[in-house]
């Protein structure tokens, strides 16, 4: 049913009659009192994005549904996957400079490249500007060697590119391309596949993961799927980096048990399955997924920002260093949960600081999240008026306002 005219609240109300389910059952079950649910069903609250995740899945719909951005409008984030970078994931690709031989140097401009999306403030300008190219010369290199008479050419080719359509399930994600995204996932896993890469296979299936987890629910198939593939993964082989990724797909399960609301799950399956492999392996960035002890620290943050509890979260937080984190993309995200968990406490001047960092940090990054352009509006509206110039500035850098 189609319901155009509702705002947010009347919306979960429609939902929860629809279910014919009382505001006390669905208050309880989303953890939240019924007078709030009250108040979000007559307007006079609007939820966090925690609970709004909560009543989705209470209600078995989606976020969007519920939202209806055409009734309430709500800050989208733009639409930054360059024309020219879809075109070359669609088999438009340029020509290559000078006709030199597509295969020549590909390890080395991939492993290029991921340096620059994890460690670049302005990564997406950075890899729109690469992208094309490599994706026509990648493809045009495992094309040549589809019938090599050199098995070990064509599995490290096919191994490039698997690396490379994992960087763009990144990118595609990031610049709000899910379907994109999905594709070029797909495409990790068929290469990994017939490279014959355990490791590249499970990598390729926490990519599918991440993905997953990227849609209101579908955790629950995420968790199976990184389950499955650790459990594959170790099976096949028992390296340092195969623990690495095992435990990286580990995390993928964590994620997906706390956005269900079973953070007493995702604690647990922190400290006896994660954990372990973490203090074994040590810091590390095996397939670029920046698995060890401090990216296991902020999953646990994540876990406790997710179940609502901000000043644990926060006391979390204060223990963990982020400074050596090879990806500067999950020290935003880690700054923006912050962020988000002062948001919850609605200690504004905080929240504020922390998004300033976050500009500073990676301004792109900052541009295409819509969380971190929902918490920036909410600050513009009620912030005090001793800092509300500098909320009102930062919106509109963002083209907020």
């Amino acid at each position: 049913m189609d319901l155009p005219a509702l705002p947010l609240g009347p919306r979960v109300r429609h939902h929860r009659e629809r279910r014919g389910r009382t505001q006390a059952v669905v208050a309880g079950l989303c953890g939240i009192t019924e007078d709030y649910l009250s108040q979000i069903e007559r307007g006079l609250k609007k939820p966090s994005y925690d609970v709004l995740l909560r009543l989705a899945a209470e209600l078995e719909v989606s976020v969007a549904v519920l939202l209806d951005e055409s009734a309430l409008p709500q800050p989208q984030a733009p639409d930054t996957a360059a024309d020219h970078v879809v075109r070359a994931l669609l088999g438009q690709y340029p020509n290559t400079p000078c006709g030199a031989a597509p295969h020549v140097g590909l390890r080395t401009r991939v492993d290029d490249l991921w340096r620059t999306w994890q460690t670049s403030a302005a990564r997406f300008t950075a890899t729109e500007a690469v992208l094309p190219a490599l994706i026509g010369d990648v493809e045009e290199a495992v094309r040549a060697h589809r019938r090599s008479t050199d098995p070990a050419a064509r599995r490290e080719i096919l191994r490039t590119a698997a690396d490379l359509y994992g960087l763009l399930r990144s990118y595609c994600r990031r610049a709000g391309r899910l379907e994109l995204s999905l594709m070029v996932a797909d495409r990790a896993l068929r290469a990994a596949e017939d490279a014959d890469d355990p490791l590249r296979i499970a990598t390729a299936q926490w990519n599918l993961g991440h993905i997953l987890l990227s849609t209101a629910g579908d955790e629950h198939a995420a968790a199976d799927v990184a389950r499955s593939a650790a459990e594959d993964l170790h099976r096949a082989l028992s390296t340092p980096e195969a623990l690495a990724v095992q435990g990286a797909l580990e995390l993928v399960a964590v994620v997906a048990q706390a956005r269900t609301r079973r953070a007493w799950a995702a604690r647990e399956h922190l400290d006896r399955r994660v954990r372990p492999l973490a203090e074994q392996v040590g810091e590390g960035n095996v397939q670029w997924t920046v698995f060890g002890p401090t990216n296991l620290e902020l999953h646990a943050v994540s876990v406790e920002m997710l179940a609502g509890d901000a000043t644990e979260a926060l006391r979390l937080a204060d223990q963990v260093d982020t400074a050596q984190l090879p990806s500067r993309e999950r020290q935003f995200t880690f700054i923006l949960e912050v962020a988000r968990c002062y948001d919850l406490r609605r200690e504004d001047a905080a929240v504020l600081v922390h998004l300033l960092e976050l500009e500073e940090l990676a301004p792109e990054d900052l541009e295409r999240s819509p969380l971190a352009r929902e918490l920036v509006l909410s600050l513009v509206e009620r912030s005090r008026p001793t800092y509300r110039r500098k909320a009102t500035a930062l919106a509109e850098r963002l083209s907020l306002l």
